[in-house]
């Protein structure tokens, strides 16, 4: 059975929403000339998903009604460019303070997350806190891939970058993540970067080797 028209409707279900508000079942069945029965299997299909709200209001006349609304989980659905607001706020920060506060931003996000996952690498051993770090890469949105070669050395690769257009501009971000990563796995591995994202590489590569 062909998805696409289901999947179709229930963009258009999430626009309605977002662009007019709260809306009822029969609200959405004339705006999009389907059966009542219809909308409720799309709107059962978005609330499973965690992506539609819904409230019972009591009307002057008549049964109460169900209202549905977005989640804030659908917020996510729609286009974001938070990198040119954090970019356009860097450049003024360069231009009026120059660019040594803009490194001592990003040390101080630096100190801040590692504050944030040291407690997650406390007292394991080095394999450990390697695969504590990729989870931890992996949840930020990084694409981790972590391979252990033949000699003990992990190999970690990240096939994506979050902040890719920030680091592009202000490399200083990269040395932070680089030393976030030699603090959070302590002395017991050396950690090199081969290849970076940011400098025209096709992901970022990081070579830990055990002491």
């Amino acid at each position: 059975m062909n998805q696409e028209p289901d999947v179709s409707t229930r963009k258009v279900i999430i626009t309605l929403l977002k662009t007019k508000g709260s809306m009822s079942v029969g609200d959405l069945s004339k705006r999009l000339g389907i059966t009542e029965m219809a909308v409720r299997r799309h709107l059962n299909t978005l609330e499973r998903d965690s992506l539609i709200e819904s409230r019972l209001v009591r009307q002057a006349m008549g049964r109460p009604t169900h209202l549905y609304s977005l989640s804030a989980a659908a917020d996510e659905l729609f286009p974001k460019k938070y990198q040119f607001l954090t970019l356009d706020l860097l450049e003024e920060l360069e231009a009026v303070s120059g660019q040594e506060q803009v490194n001592l931003l990003f040390e101080r996000r630096k100190d801040r997350l590692i504050g944030r996952y040291e407690e997650r690498m406390a007292g394991k051993p080095l394999t450990e806190r390697v695969l504590e770090l990729a989870d931890i890469q992996n949840a930020n949105g990084y694409m981790v891939e972590l391979e252990e070669q033949e000699d003990g050395t992990y190999l970690l690769q990240e096939y994506n970058c979050p902040i890719a257009q920030v680091a592009n501009h202000y490399n200083h971000a990269c040395s932070c993540e680089l030393a976030m990563f030699r603090n959070l796995l302590g002395g017991e591995a050396h950690v090199e970067r081969t290849e970076c994202l940011a400098k025209s590489g096709s992901k970022c590569t990081y070579i830990i080797k055990p002491n």
